[in-house]
């Protein structure tokens, strides 16, 4: 048996991290499988995300920990946590009060490819909050 088939088939939690000790990780509405954002944790985002039950994530621009809604508190209170089969991406599933992007909107997916161009995008979605009034500038 390869060792492909052995971790398809356990039931032993091993996320398997990049090797800048990052593995993906895409938030769902639990509620209505709306996906919210896609952001990346590390251990310690991880460990930290399981133990407080809520989102926590790793930014690569600050290089640090940063629990979803620290600011904003628009935060995400985790469900379930999906897992694919080769455990180096997480689906985490959570309840949410409200939206979720730091640009205002309920998902970060708020925009698409034009079915008529390979460049011009189109909005999907209005703006949920104004960002000015809950971020500091």
């Amino acid at each position: 048996m390869s060792t492909e088939k052995i971790v398809e088939e356990i039931l032993e939690f091993t996320p398997k991290f990049a090797d800048n000790g990052l593995i993906p990780a895409i938030a769902q509405d639990a509620k209505t499988g709306q996906i919210l954002m896609f952001a990346y944790m590390n251990r310690e985002a991880l460990e930290s995300t399981i133990q407080s039950g809520y989102g926590t994530y790793f930014s690569r621009s600050r290089q640090k920990l940063w629990k979803k809604g620290e600011e904003s508190g628009h935060v995400q209170k985790v469900e379930q946590i999906l897992v694919d089969c080769d455990q180096d991406c997480l689906i985490l599933k959570v309840s949410v009060d409200s939206a979720q992007c730091h640009a205002g909107y309920q998902s970060c997916f708020y925009r698409a490819l034009s079915k008529d161009s390979s460049k011009n995008l189109v909005f999907l979605a209005k703006k949920a909050y104004d960002p000015k009034e809950i971020y500091k500038q």
